[in-house]
């Protein structure tokens, strides 16, 4: 049994309140002891127990490690000529999903992992410890799969999502496209898929043809999520709701029924400032859900169209100036808000018993993730005790 003892943090927030002050469960001058990978003290530097090692952070800040609930990581190419195009005011569409298809189809499996390890390494040094991957950018039986079997080396948090957009080739035949989903391509990506996902939304998929989908998945033993009014409000978030996803992602445009149904349910509502932020959308005003007493989360949306970003300081950073979070809600919706969406318990926070996963940052106070947008502030990463970044 090995034990680590992380000593002389200057801040720590644990998002425990029985282990510090406030909803952030924040303690100065702390220390942690990790034994086989987990948290086992929390307490003072001044009375940090023996350790068979000792790493001191020298006053700098320690927070749990951002949990990522929402990312496409499997995909070859990017699109900036989009982007540019976005920036010059050509409004964003799903349809460029379709260019990323014959990237992606037309790659090696080595080409495709070495760019999913690219990413991952810049997750880890944005703070992130826990990421979700989802498929989508093959739309086709033999490549869909192929991405989840490469997904699955990185993330145990790995989601189906034939239901991306219609390829090029089911164009004016998109039951046609909805019955391979839900028949052969699901069959084929089941095994290495944790969950299955559906666009939702105008140019996508309509509600009657995603709560096929979700069905669908739900039979075959995966749990459900959903892309829910990006574009506009066609119902996704009632059939996210009456399905129990673990999570409604984008909620760019809500209405009130969606609030009021997204409060009263266990599904969280995720909001992806890179998002908007790379579409030029209008940013949702997230103060009604807490209000409402909604579960949130903050996701980067990784992905080479929409939000090709894997700095989750920088999403909340623009939470924080454009969406209605609080510094100190943003963190909790990138960490606590982002294991719920994964339905996880074990990572999120720096509770006893919980893996220890954590970021340090060359910094004072948390608060400065969204004080300071746009510089590095991350010193390590440490996943289940493991250092896997280091400035």
């Amino acid at each position: 049994m090995t034990t680590i003892a992380v000593t002389d943090i200057g801040s720590l927030v644990t998002n425990d309140r029985s282990l510090g002050d406030g909803e952030l469960g924040l303690r100065l001058g702390a220390a942690l002891i990790i034994e086989d990978g987990k948290v086992a003290w929390v307490g003072d530097a001044t009375q940090v127990p023996d350790a068979d090692r000792r790493i001191s952070v020298q006053g700098r800040t320690v927070i749990p490690g951002f949990v990522d609930s929402h990312a496409h990581l499997v995909f070859a190419g990017d699109r900036a000529d989009e982007f540019e195009a976005r920036i010059n005011g050509v409004e964003y569409s799903a349809g460029g999903i379709r260019t990323t298809v014959a990237a992606t189809r037309d790659s090696s499996d080595d080409e495709l992992r070495s760019n999913t390890a690219r990413l991952v390494a810049e997750m880890h040094a944005s703070g992130i410890t826990t990421f979700e991957s989802k498929s989508g950018y093959a739309l086709d039986v033999e490549n869909e799969s192929r991405s989840l079997r490469i997904a699955q080396q990185f993330t145990r948090e790995t989601t189906f999502l034939g239901a991306h957009v219609v390829p090029s080739e089911y164009s004016g035949r998109e039951d046609e496209y909805v019955s391979l989903v839900t028949g052969e391509m699901l069959r084929a990506a089941a095994p290495h898929a944790k969950w299955i996902d559906v666009f939702c939304d105008r140019g996508a998929f309509d509600v009657d043809q995603a709560r096929a989908v979700l069905e669908a998945g739900i039979e075959a033993g995966l749990a459900p999520r959903i892309h829910a009014n990006q574009l506009t409000d066609i119902g996704a978030v009632a059939l996210a709701v009456e399905l129990d996803c673990a999570s409604a992602d984008h909620l760019t445009h809500l209405t009130k029924a969606d609030i009021e149904a997204l409060s009263g349910s266990r599904t969280v509502a995720t909001f992806l400032p890179g998002a908007e932020f790379s579409t030029r959308s209008a940013y949702p005003n997230a103060k009604a859900l807490f209000e409402a007493g909604a579960t949130v989360a903050i996701a980067t949306d990784c992905n080479p169209g929409s939000s090709y970003t894997t700095s989750m300081p920088f999403c909340i950073a623009v939470a924080v100036r454009e969406m209605g979070f609080s510094p100190e809600r943003a963190l909790m919706a990138a960490t606590r808000g982002g294991a719920a969406a994964l339905r996880r318990t074990d990572i999120g926070g720096l509770s006893l018993g919980m893996r220890a996963d954590f970021a340090v940052l060359n910094a004072p106070s948390y608060i400065h993730l969204s004080y300071r947008p746009g510089v590095d502030l991350v010193d390590s990463t440490w996943v289940a005790g493991q250092n896997v970044y280091q400035r």
